[in-house]
């Protein structure tokens, strides 16, 4: 009988750190697409500032250099949130659910140990 309760709980604790594995992979991809939002409104609000500051000096933002510095505008803006995004991503890579036990096959290999 201390093997039948072992097993049960053992299926138990799987099934919780299951849970708790996936409500860490919930909180990353929330915090992925929370930090996508913010880089993609720091990104515009960085350009729209360029522009504006081209546009009052009266340089064409479309004209060669001024492109290649937006350019560069938008890549450093985005690589803090490129870097974090990289960590959460190995984060979700790192996070390990238990296999699923069986309960019946558990019991049925160990049939004659629990009736015997």
């Amino acid at each position: 009988m201390g093997q039948l309760v072992s097993d049960v709980t053992q299926i138990l604790d799987a099934k919780k750190s299951n849970k708790q594995a996936n409500n860490s992979r919930l909180e990353i991809l929330e915090q992925i697409a929370k930090d996508e939002q913010a880089k993609t409104n720091l990104v515009k609000k960085a350009l729209a500032s360029q522009r504006a500051k081209y546009g009052a000096a009266g340089i064409n933002a479309s004209s060669t250099s001024a492109g290649s510095v937006l350019k560069r505008l938008r890549d450093e803006t985005e690589q803090p949130y490129k870097d974090k995004k990289q960590a959460n991503l190995q984060k979700l890579k790192n996070i390990k659910t238990n296999k699923k036990t069986n309960l019946l096959k558990t019991l049925l290999s160990r049939f004659d140990d629990i009736v015997g």
